[in-house]
């Protein structure tokens, strides 16, 4: 690739601040063609912190890109994301992709009728060591598996959003993990799940290939929490991904990838169909914990 790819970035708050402006701008194919954000002066911060330009609207801000990177509530994605699609801008999408399942059909129908490139930030598929765990799990002729991630969200800090207050760990952490063992032990046709969302949820996955797996997730921790892990056992052994070995390389890669699907017309593996599939999961567990609800 030989010209930047010119990604304009929705959204001036801590996680566009921390990862997306940074790796945007930072790409060896990209460039921050300029950030949106409904607080002005918080666009026009970091849109200076990483010498690029602050816009004003929406359509300013896709009259000067190829791409648009979103970095905002689920919410308010679905909504501005599906006029982006409409305008023909490739998509980076944040997980969830919308607040419920309407809104998460609507932005991929969207684009899907527009043709437009997606992708979604499922950030753990782009980093090294869960690319070689996935391969080594795939060798063990799996049957089963373990997924766990408590984080401690609720007690505050820059993720103790209104939308995460809310809604709880299905949202927030349930992506990552449900996602990370559909790869591992193939495509979850089923769910059962048990629990309170503010506090602890348990998923059991029954995957097409005939494995059974079991998730945790929970944004209530206190303390010293130890790091989420997946872990995989088949018939020819085990596997073990905890995040301590992520590493740092999954933000480069994800917009190289990004990049690289723009400039090809994609399609990418982690795309907003992908990303609508995970939510129909997450949305059949958060619909039978309200129907267990005393």
């Amino acid at each position: 690739m030989s010209e930047p790819v010119s990604i304009g970035l929705v959204g001036a708050g801590p996680w566009a601040g921390m990862v997306h402006a940074p790796a945007i701008a930072g790409g060896a194919h990209t460039r921050l063609a300029g950030v949106w954000a409904r607080r002005p002066e918080a666009s026009a911060e970091l849109a200076a912190a990483h010498g690029s330009s602050s816009y004003e609207s929406l359509e300013e801000l896709f009259d000067n890109c190829d791409a648009v990177a979103f970095a905002v509530p689920p919410d308010v994605q679905a909504e501005l994301a599906i006029q982006a699609a409409k305008a023909g801008k490739a998509l980076l999408l944040e997980k969830p992709l919308a607040m419920d399942l309407d809104g998460a059909r609507a932005l991929a129908d969207a684009v899907g009728e527009a043709g437009v490139v997606s992708q979604m930030v499922f950030t753990l598929r782009y980093s090294t060591a869960a690319r070689d765990f996935l391969a080594r799990a795939a060798s063990l002729e799996p049957f089963g598996g373990y997924g766990q991630f408590v984080s401690a969200n609720l007690d505050g800090g820059p993720f103790a959003t209104p939308w995460r207050l809310e809604r709880g760990a299905v949202l927030d952490l349930g992506p990552h993990i449900v996602d990370l063992l559909d790869a591992a032990l193939g495509r979850v046709v089923s769910v059962r799940a048990h629990g309170d969302p503010l506090r602890w949820v348990g998923m059991l996955l029954e995957h097409e290939t005939g494995a059974v797996s079991e998730a945790s997730v929970s944004m209530a921790g206190h303390g010293d929490l130890p790091p989420a892990r997946i872990e995989v056992f088949g018939r020819r052994g085990t596997e073990l991904l905890d995040w301590t070995r992520l590493g740092d390389d999954a933000f480069a890669r994800m917009i190289t990838e990004f990049a690289q699907a723009v400039r090809t017309g994609g399609p990418h593996a982690l795309d907003a169909a992908h990303g609508l599939r995970i939510q129909q999961i997450l949305d059949q567990v958060e619909t039978q914990l309200l129907d267990s609800r005393p």
